[in-house]
């Protein structure tokens, strides 16, 4: 059995998930990066990504971590994430207007476009859509 440490994901609704992992996978606005017991102490900030968390032989795959930060110290993860989503929990038709409507506007490319909002609601979309396809 590998070592262990405790993990947490806090939205603003609810306290996500509580347990132990032996690794957890997320996305960073520097990349995406995989985290074990002993990791050394690092505070970075999220992107869209699909986050995984592995519980002895078992993996939990959360979507909808789109923002926020992730705090590793010690034996100790604590994701703080603006929102975030089971697989069963993706509604597939939203995500799929949603992609619709941010290529729209990424398209137009309108003066008044704001292309990091734009660029980040497609990932966003493309992120549900991807683990709602692994239900």
């Amino acid at each position: 059995m590998a070592d262990t440490f405790d993990m947490k994901v806090i939205t603003p609704e609810r306290v996500f998930y509580e347990g132990t992992a032996s690794m957890v996978e997320f996305t960073t606005t520097e990349g995406d990066i995989g985290v074990y017991a002993h990791h050394i102490p690092l505070t970075t900030v999220l992107a869209p990504g699909i986050l995984t968390i592995t519980e002895d032989e078992t993996k939990k795959r959360i979507a909808g971590v789109y923002s926020g930060f992730a705090r590793i110290s010690g034996d100790n993860v604590t994701i703080l994430a603006e929102t975030a989503e089971w697989p069963d929990e993706i509604d597939v038709s939203r995500a799929n207007e949603a992609e619709k409507r941010a290529r729209e506007r990424l398209e137009a490319r309108n003066n008044d476009l704001d292309l990091v909002r734009a660029e980040t609601a497609l990932r966003r979309a493309l992120v549900r859509k991807r683990l709602a396809s692994e239900k």
